[in-house]
């Protein structure tokens, strides 16, 4: 009878954040595998259990992951941990749960902190709806186009950066998404947690002044409906009315759809675009 992977989520900071739940997982397991076997003794020290570990991370998870997979069907239970927080979150731990499901091995999700959750709860921003990014792409290009994707996004935005790229990060956020409300939490539930709330701009001068050190987790004001109807009417400026429906008409649609189109496009009453349409 196969085993089962365990996906324990682990303190962000505070040790006493771990759940009693999963601190007994730990200790009923055959394996740990952790992405830092190095950080995560810390925590198995801390709860005085001993098991064996295999380290699994970004580097090793083809060769190791097989492994893994190997072991659980041969039965053994096995939990799954980050350095910090719920795995496979921006982890390689995604992958093997796809390996499991693959091998229909059963998964057990043991939940707990998690950095991106944490920060947003003390943003003050909206958190009825929201998006987790992780980490932007190191490629400036790359960089560039998920800012502007993220731009016309209405949802509070989630990303987790690293402290040398704070400020080219903040500077980025404030040229491709302009100078919106923004909350920076930084080594969050440890002694000198912090949450620096204010515009874009705003946070850039106090982390000019203070440097960053810690863990950063960033929460981004959504684009507001107003400012994205606005954006989308302004797209049609340097074109008529007339023009906007050929275009469609040219597209292939017809010129009732076309109609409907240009009036969702332009915000305008359907009647008053029909009225113009009519004489195309």
């Amino acid at each position: 009878m196969a085993g089962i992977l365990y996906l324990c989520a682990t303190p962000i900071g505070n040790l006493e954040d771990i759940t009693v739940r999963c601190a007994r997982i730990l200790g009923e397991v055959d394996i740990v595998a952790a992405e830092d076997t190095r950080q995560s003794i810390k925590l198995l020290n801390h709860l005085d259990i001993k098991k064996p570990m295999i380290s699994y991370h970004e580097h090793n998870k083809h060769e190791k992951g097989k492994e893994l997979i190997a072991l659980l069907q041969a039965g053994k239970n096995i939990a799954l941990v980050s350095d910090a927080g719920m795995p496979a979150i921006s982890d390689p731990g995604e992958e093997l749960v796809r390996l499991c499901i693959e091998n229909s091995i059963q998964i057990t999700p043991i939940p707990g902190p998690s950095a991106s959750l944490t920060a947003l709860i003390v943003s003050g921003l909206s958190t009825r709806r929201f998006c987790f990014e992780g980490f932007l792409p190191s490629n400036n290009k790359e960089r560039r186009e998920r800012l502007k994707q993220l731009s016309h996004d209405t949802r509070t935005i989630i990303l987790y950066e690293a402290p040398h790229r704070l400020l080219s990060t903040l500077g980025d956020l404030l040229k491709e998404l302009g100078d919106r409300n923004i909350s920076v939490s930084r080594e969050l539930t440890k002694k000198f947690e912090e949450a620096v709330r204010g515009k874009i701009s705003e946070v850039i001068r106090v982390f000019e002044d203070k440097g960053v050190k810690g863990e950063i987790v960033l929460v981004i004001e959504g684009i507001s409906e107003k400012e994205l109807i606005d954006i989308s009417m302004k797209k049609w400026d340097n074109i008529t009315v007339e023009e906007h429906i050929n275009m469609y008409i040219e597209q292939g649609m017809g010129k009732k759809d076309a109609i409907k189109k240009v009036a969702e496009d332009r915000n305008l009453p359907k009647k008053e675009v029909y009225r113009i349409g009519i004489e195309i």
